[in-house]
């Protein structure tokens, strides 16, 4: 497993990347707003070039997320889905979870309660 760290410019969110079994798994811990929206989108779009990305949006850590947030995951899942991969989210709490449902992105994106069933898919 390789994991990185990536300090973000507004000081409300952690982003931490890992490889498990070919799938990146982003990992945040705080705030996913407009103040952390290019760290987050930098951490959750395919790398250039790649074939077939696999992504989990790890949101175990985040305790609030506006519509920045929601844009995010869904320009990763179509940048994702353009290339043939995908884009899971997992772990997103109550509060964060009842945005992406009353945005109906979880229609467009899956959504699992932990980290190791958005692996298993």
């Amino acid at each position: 497993m390789v994991t990185d760290t990536f300090p973000t410019q507004s000081g409300h969110l952690s982003v931490t990347r890992s490889d498990v079994g070919g799938i990146r798994v982003v990992s945040l811990c705080g705030e996913l707003d407009r103040a952390a929206r290019d760290a987050v989108g930098d951490a959750l779009h395919p790398p250039a070039g790649a074939e077939r990305p696999r992504t989990v949006a790890d949101l175990t850590g985040v305790t609030f997320m506006d519509s920045s947030g929601i844009n995010l995951l869904i320009a990763a899942h179509r940048a994702a889905h353009e290339a043939q991969g995908w884009l899971r989210v997992a772990g997103a709490r109550q509060s964060v979870l009842r945005v992406i449902e009353l945005v109906g992105v979880d229609a467009l994106i899956p959504c699992s309660p932990t980290v190791r069933q958005a692996l298993a898919g």
